[in-house]
């Protein structure tokens, strides 16, 4: 299993949307929000995910796909 660490930056109109839920239904990826701060108008998540490099790809493409900005993250997450 591969473990992936990125930030999402979520469009306002995807808010109330469960996009980290649909993600782990949909493709099997083991999801674990690190830091998060989501409002009203905006919202950014920084989520480790693991699965296999195909359920990684999926999830991430699906991602783009619903204009949710999808960016690597290294260095200090919390542990």
């Amino acid at each position: 299993m591969k473990a992936l660490k990125v930030r999402l930056t979520i469009p306002p109109e995807k808010i109330t949307e469960p996009i980290i839920y649909n993600i782990g239904q949909q493709f099997r990826v083991v999801t674990n929000i690190r830091r998060a701060n989501v409002t009203e108008e905006s919202g950014w998540v920084v989520l480790e995910m693991q699965g296999t490099s195909e359920q990684l790809e999926l999830a991430i493409d699906y991602l783009k796909s619903i204009n949710v900005q999808v960016e690597p993250v290294e260095g200090d997450v919390v542990q």
